[in-house]
This record gives structure tokens, C-alpha cells and sequence, in this order.
């Protein structure tokens, strides 16, 4: 049986090092893991309880559940936006943990990585996704990390894909959301 996680980008931009980043776990996953990255985020509309009812749900929002809930896992990549993580992951974030308490995050395994211009990688903004997926009901994995510091330099000529060190640190955390997976069915 194959692993399955749901990879959801929080930078919208087209050449966005995130992304990158995330087709770069989509390339290098296990064997048995397969990463799928999500596109669609841009068109979920903020979470609105009054939306968010049977039957009023918009559908862009109703996508982003069915892939989720077909996920074992996620993996969150969070550049860092005056700090924090974007508004488009923690709407994301926002509208999976509905229904409370049986949202499509709840009791799976989340890992949270990035990369960002500053020097600490955006890890200020991956702790409080952390956060968030957490008390959305995810399984965050706390030991599962990866900040990558100084994007724009690093990856001006080089895809985080083709970057040996890189790749040697997102299989690892590959590898600890599939144990985490394992861990959790047991």
C-alpha cells in the first residue's frame, strides 16, 4: 500500500522557491510514498462559517476536503510573510479542520518545511503552522523540519530539486511522515 500526502504550498507565485521545493518532494519521494501537489489554493475563499454548511459549501473548498481526506499525511511548505505564515495556508489550514473535530487534518500526520530569503529559513512562520495544524487536530510531527535559509540566493541557479543536500534532507523528512503514517495506523 502507498503513502499518500497531500503537499499544500503556501506561496501562490508561480516561481515561488516553496513550490519548488514541493516538486522536489513530489520528484525524490520513496518508493511506496506517493506526494501530491495540490494546485487549486488560490481560488478556496476565506473561511466563513456561514459558507460553510451542507449543501453551501463553495466548491473550491470542497476539492481541497476530497483531496485531504483521500491523504495518509501532509506536508506543509511555508515561506515566511512579515513573519508568520501566508494567509492562503492558514485558510487552507482553516477550512481542514471543519467539521470540528473530524476535519480532514485530524489524527494524520502533518510535517511543516520552507524556505525563505532570511537567514533562519522561515522558521518563525513553520512553527506557527505547526501550531495551527495542531490544534486543527493534526498529528504534527515535531521533529520533522526543514528551513532552508537565503532562497533567493541558493536557488538562483540551482531547483531545489537538482540540490544534493537539499534533496538528502527532504527525503529524510519524506521518510519520517511515512513512518508517521505507520505509527499512527498501528
Amino acid at each position: 500500500m502507498s503513502v499518500r500526502i497531500l503537499a499544500l504550498v503556501g506561496s501562490l507565485r508561480a516561481g515561488s522557491h516553496n513550490r519548488q521545493l514541493a516538486e522536489a518532494a513530489v520528484k525524490h519521494a520513496p518508493e511506496g510514498t506517493e506526494v501530491e501537489l495540490y494546485e487549486g489554493l488560490a481560488e478556496v475563499p476565506f473561511y466563513n462559517e456561514d459558507v460553510d454548511a451542507e449543501g453551501s459549501v463553495p466548491a473550491a473548498a470542497a476539492q481541497l476536503r476530497e483531496a485531504a481526506g483521500r491523504a495518509d499525511a501532509f506536508l506543509l511548505f511555508s515561506p515566511e510573510y512579515n513573519g508568520t505564515m501566508p494567509a492562503v495556508l492558514k485558510n487552507a489550514i482553516d477550512w481542514l479542520s471543519r467539521p470540528y473535530g473530524a476535519g480532514a487534518l485530524t489524527g494524520k500526520p502533518v510535517a511543516v518545511v520552507g524556505t525563505a530569503f532570511g537567514q533562519f529559513g522561515g522558521v518563525w512562520a513553520q512553527d506557527e503552522a505547526r501550531k495551527a495544524a495542531g490544534i486543527a487536530g493534526g498529528a504534527v510531527l515535531a521533529d520533522a523540519k526543514l528551513s532552508i535559509p537565503g532562497s533567493v540566493t541558493r536557488f538562483a541557479e540551482i531547483h531545489p530539486a537538482d540540490d544534493a543536500e537539499v534533496v538528502t534532507s527532504l527525503t529524510e523528512v519524506l521518510r519520517q511522515v511515512t513512518e508517521g503514517v505507520g505509527a499512527a495506523a498501528a
